[in-house]
């Protein structure tokens, strides 16, 4: 009995493991036969996601995707970017329309365990905030009475701004919306009082959709955590494993001081570091499938981590978010990107 018990048990690892080999690189597979990255973003988000006056997409969230494609073909250009809203997002992951999602997702543990998803790091560390127009008086958010809220559907910034009155024993009136244009709309028309969600959401909507900036402010509170990061599906783990190693590139870069106008000259640097990381000393590209030259083509075509953090959302945009947290490890923040070894 235990010979048949055992044999049966291995009957089934076996067909198991061939099940995870036959699914394992299918994204990569498609994405390198189909030529370019189907790579899901937000809605007009300044900052974030963006169409500009020549009809490209550039941002944040943007450069990350042209950094995908820039480490998988040598070109940060060959993107489909796929515009989605908070209703959609997640399945449109789940559902293989599109082969990664970056797009100021929160890394939660439901969505981690229970979507069949998988968070591939933390690109920005956020936390949600409130934002009130200048003529209510408001310091804090603690002073809040009688005030009603508006928040999104389907988004971390509802649970936790019902959390937050739960909590206080706050008593405050609360909208939600199902699309995040009509919520911009309702709030500046002064159809709510606060209007909550996370706080780089706050500068993009401020900067890019207020009558008037400065005559609204950001309580200083944060009461959430809020890491956002990019998703894939968990049926591909060498697809996994390229766009997680991507952001590690663009945080080790600017740690070794690599940005996209001398990562050229980098083969001649005296630093093991460097040559390890451009491909002249090691071939770390061929564990991920890739060229050897592909975290040095995530550099050049696309930039560092504080490249893309400065020209898009930094102190000197419209934007103008402080680095913060997402400054590197060794400034003080909490950018981490585990070694190339």
């Amino acid at each position: 009995m235990r010979v048949l018990i055992k044999s049966v048990c291995l009957a089934v690892a076996l067909a198991t493991f061939a099940t995870s080999l036959a699914l394992a690189g299918a994204t990569f597979d498609a994405v390198r036969e189909r030529g370019f990255i189907r790579c899901g973003v937000g809605e007009q988000h300044m900052g974030f996601t963006h169409v500009d006056e020549k009809g490209r997409f550039i941002g944040f969230d943007v450069d990350f995707c042209r950094a995908v494609a820039a480490a998988v073909f040598g070109d940060g250009d060959r993107v489909q970017f796929i515009p989605l809203n908070n209703m959609v997002r997640l399945s449109a992951v789940q559902g293989g329309e599109v082969d990664v999602l970056i797009r100021t997702t929160t890394w939660t543990l439901s969505r981690d365990t229970g979507l069949g998803l998988l968070f591939a790091g933390v690109n920005f560390y956020d936390g949600q905030a409130a934002m009130v127009h200048v003529t209510k008086g408001l310091t804090s958010l603690k002073d809040a009475q009688n005030l009603s809220f508006c928040a999104a559907e389907k988004t971390t910034s509802l649970d936790n701004i019902r959390d937050y009155m739960r909590a206080n024993g706050r008593d405050m009136k609360l909208r939600t919306f199902y699309s995040l244009d009509t919520m911009v709309k309702a709030f500046f028309a002064g159809d709510c009082d606060v209007f909550t969600d996370d706080s780089s959401a706050l500068a993009s909507i401020r900067a890019s959709n207020a009558p008037t900036p400065d005559k609204y402010v950001i309580l200083p509170e944060r009461f959430s955590k809020e890491p956002l990061g990019p998703v894939v599906r968990n049926d591909d783990v060498a697809w996994f494993n390229i766009v997680k190693w991507v952001l590690f590139a663009t945080l080790e870069a600017e740690e070794l001081s690599l940005t996209s106008s001398n990562v050229a000259t980098a083969a001649q640097s005296q630093n093991p570091a460097v040559l390890r990381f451009v491909g002249v000393e090691d071939n770390y590209g061929e564990h991920l499938g890739l060229d050897k030259a592909w975290a040095l083509n995530i550099v050049s075509k696309v930039g560092n981590y504080g490249e893309i953090f400065e020209r898009n959302i930094g102190p000197k945009t419209a934007v103008g978010l402080p680095r913060g947290q997402n400054r590197l490890w060794k400034d003080g923040g909490l950018m981490y990107a585990m070694p190339f070894r």
